[in-house]
């Protein structure tokens, strides 16, 4: 059974830094693309940034120069990390994982909450 499990969300001050971590298991990692979405309350879930197996990367306009998305795939693992948090970057975080090739299965992470705020 896959599953995408996400951890290192929590409270952090603006202008502060998390990591999160994601990660996969019953896939074969480095044939997906890993994602990373939010979703604030009331809104629709948008996607941060992705990390393809061969190390592309692309990112929302919102958290280019201060979000990183990185991937382990001996450890089959992705991270984000955030920096210099802002309030609006307050959300629920999701994990996702994209097939490159057919049938392109598609996965979610339970999500994790990230609070910015003093």
């Amino acid at each position: 059974q896959v599953q995408l499990v996400e951890s290192g969300g929590g409270l952090v001050q603006p202008g502060g830094s998390l990591r999160l971590s994601c990660a996969a298991s019953a896939i074969i990692f480095r044939r997906y693309t890993m994602n990373w979405y939010r979703q604030a309350p009331g809104q629709q879930r948008d996607l941060v940034a992705a990390i393809t197996g061969g190390d592309s990367t692309n990112y929302a306009d919102s958290v280019k120069g201060r979000f990183t998305i990185s991937r382990d795939n001996a450890k089959n693992t992705v991270y984000l990390q955030m920096n210099s948090l802002k309030p609006e970057d307050t959300a629920v975080y999701y994990c996702n994982a994209k097939a490159d090739s057919i049938p392109y299965r598609n996965y979610w992470g339970q999500g994790t909450q990230v609070t910015v705020s003093s």
